[in-house]
């Protein structure tokens, strides 16, 4: 009888210890969410587009926005993203260029508004 138990004890402790050591789930690099312009872009992601939606209000100004998750990338990765947030931590500047999709005014412009970015670290 003391072995059975000695048994379920260290498959008790096994299944404790692997429930544990399992975290949540984490989205793959590059998954994307939509959100309202008025929610603030989380760490680690970026806008990759804008565009105008009655879901989140009425005016002229783009007020919705996909952002992009950019964690998990491999350094050397290169993405290209809306200059209306700041790179993450461990992604640098490559260059700037007017991209259509991520016009966050109401004033059109052909000035540079997305950044080509680049995993260093």
């Amino acid at each position: 009888m003391s072995r059975l138990r000695v048994a379920v004890l260290t498959l008790g402790c096994t299944a404790a210890a692997l429930t544990l050591t399992m975290g949540t789930a984490q989205a793959a690099p590059g998954s994307t969410s939509t959100v309202c312009s008025s929610s603030l872009t989380p760490a680690g992601f970026v806008d990759v587009q804008w565009w105008n939606s009655a879901g989140c209000g009425s005016g002229f100004t783009p007020n919705t926005k996909k952002i992009m998750d950019l964690n998990g990338y491999p350094v050397g990765t290169v993405v290209n993203a809306c200059a209306s947030t700041w790179p993450p931590a461990g992604w640098t500047i490559v260059s700037g260029f007017y991209g259509s999709g991520c016009r966050y005014s109401a004033v059109p412009s052909l000035e540079k508004n997305s950044w080509q970015l680049k995993r260093v670290s």
